[in-house]
């Protein structure tokens, strides 16, 4: 447990230190050399988390966990920091990884983590849907960190936010050559397949079907006629050709709508501060709004985690980084020391009341309507077994081929029904309906994955 010379610090500072706190005396700690419990995170998460306990230079022994100190190891980005935890060995893994939720499954069966268990006074700051995200068959590997997602940002320069899908195409429409729209809707932050997965569950396509909280792992994901409908009826031209609401790129997209060239645009919860500088109202976010009026379209509001590695039991660190998860990442105080510098909405409940409206607008966007991210179900390795995943009935496809993992397939859906470019262009339902394969090829493939 960190000490409660620190936790005071933190408590104090904001305000939350209970009467009747009694510090401890740097003296009375043991004098011995401190050892090193080890976080690896990306670059972001390992300078905010730095900021909040401070260099292993600064830190005293005992400061967080008794007889250590913290070394935060920070690597370029998501995908370098994956790339050094799929190579880490008992020999050079850390301890603890700051990791994203689709990780657990993979590495749990790898061996590279370990079984985690929150402490009572720890758990109730988190639901169980944020608990679910970081467990595999049935068991927690870490604690949650904050939630991973996009919401909607209206240029309340232009208009009011909507309650529908129809209503935000409605005043394109209406205004694109007045105003000098050059769409109505784009993704500037999460990419055209993370950040745009609230798009396409607005119109009513899906990456899995829900069931009581759980991906359905048979069936299409989604009714391929209604989706196709829609497409048509909100995205589409009568001779079929792009209105030009919504297009397959997400190039200038964040340029464009700070110009106020577009009206609404899909955000990430990591550069909201961008939009507050350029004068926007976080208090205009929300969910993309679905077909019937005041719906939501789910996008990904998965959590991210503080992971324990079975590395740290290697090291004979495991206890130290237990304790650290439960009493650092695990309360109020230190999961609010974090996120003063992450600026993420977290998931623990109790720093979350102390949100920004921004945090709070994202926070309430998730909650709306997300489903979880679930990289099993995400990240392809299906085989076409029937020559019609990829395929059609009139033109089959290739038995044994490879499955395109969502974060191909969707994109690749958004130029096959939007694209400028004719040639790539598809007919809605036959489209829609080979997104529905892939992503049903792929729900069947997780089950042994």
């Amino acid at each position: 447990m960190f000490s409660i010379k620190k936790v005071a610090g933190i408590a104090a500072a904001l305000g939350l230190l209970a009467a009747g706190a009694v510090s401890v005396p740097a003296d009375a700690r043991a004098k011995v050399a401190p050892k090193i419990l080890t976080v690896w995170a990306d670059s972001n998460r390992a300078a905010n988390l730095i900021k909040a306990i401070g260099t292993v230079a600064e830190q005293t022994a005992g400061d967080y966990v008794a007889g250590y100190k913290i070394n935060v190891v920070g690597y370029t980005g998501f995908d370098t920091l994956k790339t050094a935890v799929d190579a880490a060995t008992s020999a050079n893994g850390p301890d603890i990884i700051m990791g994203a939720n689709d990780w657990v499954p993979t590495l749990a069966k790898d061996g590279k983590l370990a079984q985690f268990t929150l402490s009572s006074s720890a758990a109730k700051n988190f639901t169980a849907n944020q608990l679910g995200d970081l467990s595999y068959n049935g068991k927690l590997y870490g604690v949650p960190l904050d939630i991973n997602n996009v919401a909607m940002l209206t240029n309340d320069d232009l208009t009011t936010v909507p309650t529908s899908f129809g209503e935000m195409v409605a005043y394109y429409k209406a205004n694109k050559d007045s105003a000098g729209l050059t769409r109505g809707l784009c993704v500037a932050g999460g990419s055209m397949s993370w950040g745009a997965a609230g798009i396409l569950s607005a119109l009513g396509g899906s990456p899995y079907a829900m069931s009581g909280g759980k991906a359905k792992i048979t069936g299409a994901p989604f009714t391929v006629k209604t989706f196709a409908q829609n497409v048509k009826d909100q995205l589409l031209n009568v001779d079929g050709t792009p209105n030009g609401f919504f297009t397959d790129s997400d190039s200038n997209c964040k340029q464009d709508f700070i110009d106020g060239k577009v009206p609404y645009a899909v955000i990430g919860n990591w550069e909201w501060k961008d939009y507050v500088a350029e004068g926007f109202d976080m208090k205009k976010l929300s969910c993309v709004p679905g077909i019937k009026v005041n719906s939501c379209g789910a996008g990904f509001g998965s959590v991210s985690g503080a992971l324990l590695t079975s590395f740290a039991a290697s090291a004979g660190d495991d206890n130290a980084a237990k304790s650290f998860l439960n009493d650092f990442f695990g309360s109020a105080q230190g999961a609010m020391s974090y996120e003063k510098y992450e600026q993420r909405p977290p998931a623990n409940k109790a720093a979350a009341s102390i949100a920004s409206p921004a945090l709070k607008g994202f926070g309430l966007a998730a909650s709306k309507a997300s489903i979880p991210q679930l990289g099993t179900f995400l990240n392809g390795g299906a085989k076409d077994t029937t020559g019609l995943v990829l395929g059609t009935k009139a033109a089959p496809g290739t038995k044994g081929a490879d499955v395109p993992s969502f974060w191909d397939a969707l994109p690749a859906l958004w130029s096959a029904l939007v694209s400028s470019d004719s040639t790539v262009r598809k007919d809605p339902t036959v489209a829609s309906q080979l997104f529905a394969n892939i992503m049903a090829a792929n729900a069947a493939h997780s089950v042994n994955n």
